[in-house]
């Protein structure tokens, strides 16, 4: 089941396209992972299928209706998006910031309601931040603060929650706290989660599915075990990849890569120029 999906987007900016004719479908209920190289188009699709930024041509399509048609409240009603680095008031305690989830359901003079603490208390309570409910946010580690901003995004009560990197800075421990965090969230609440990462083998263990741009269009999309191939990684990456098992998950792991350089670099921009051309003069046929 797909409620949003792309056809023929095009996004970028002043005269630069970086997004190009994409047509993309998100699953529903799963967690979908966009990698690929710095520059290609991730956190540009990301902000676009958001609307945080208008796209040039195309469309994006959320439950049958054009994004672009959709009320900014009853959009925000739909999906939260976590930024790259979220920034917030300086001086805000964790509760308050998780409190600003709410924004989209306020009417009035924006006084919350019973319901409102209510929700608030959950997100919180679901990302293990209450117990510093009235710690000031500069006080918290860096995972302890991306717990509180995941709870914002929590306390908007999306179906649908997109995160730009959200291990970026992060170390090891904070990095798999928060991805088993949206795992959780996707299988207990079952909310759609859309996120970037660089990581490779936090993409293969924590996604269902997994889409692989480069400049700006897919080399491949689907399971894991389609998309984290040697040969996949070679097209996107330029690295020739040594693809084994996690031996707890049973998911595909990148042992070891190394660069590819001079005829072997040479030898895949030559086979991709050969892909297109068969391609251009395939549909003229």
């Amino acid at each position: 089941m797909h409620r949003l999906y792309t056809e023929d987007l095009q996004v970028g900016y002043g005269d630069r396209l970086i997004v190009k004719d994409l047509s993309i479908q998100i699953p529903a209920k799963k967690i979908t992972t966009i990698i690929g190289p710095n520059g290609c188009g991730k956190s540009t699709l990301l902000k676009a299928m958001s609307r945080i930024i208008p796209h040039q041509s195309g469309s994006i399509v959320l439950d049958g209706k054009n994004i672009s048609s959709i009320n900014t409240k009853a959009l925000a009603q739909k999906m939260a998006i976590l930024p790259q680095t979220p920034e917030g008031p300086q001086g805000l305690t964790v509760g308050e910031l998780v409190s600003y989830g709410r924004y989209p359901y306020q009417r009035g003079f924006g006084r919350l309601t019973k319901k409102d603490y209510g929700v608030i208390e959950w997100a919180m309570e679901s990302t293990g931040t209450l117990d510093f409910k009235y710690a000031p946010i500069d006080s918290l580690s860096g995972g302890q603060r991306q717990r509180v901003w995941i709870a914002m995004a929590l306390a908007q009560e999306t179906e649908m929650i997109f995160l730009d990197e959200p291990t970026t800075y992060l170390d090891m421990a904070h990095q798999l706290e928060v991805l088993e965090l949206l795992a959780n969230l996707n299988q207990k609440e079952e909310r759609t989660i859309v996120m970037v990462l660089h990581d490779l083998n936090h993409a293969a263990r924590f996604s269902d599915y997994i889409i692989a741009l480069k400049d700006g269009q897919i080399v491949k999309a689907g399971t894991s075990e389609e998309v984290i191939t040697q040969e996949v990684l070679r097209k996107v990456f330029q690295i020739d990849a040594l693809i084994g098992r996690d031996p707890r998950t049973n998911k595909p792991m990148c042992m070891t890569y190394h660069l590819l350089k001079g005829e072997e670099q040479h030898e895949t921009t030559i086979q991709e120029s050969n892909d297109s051309l068969y391609a251009l003069t395939s549909s003229h046929s």
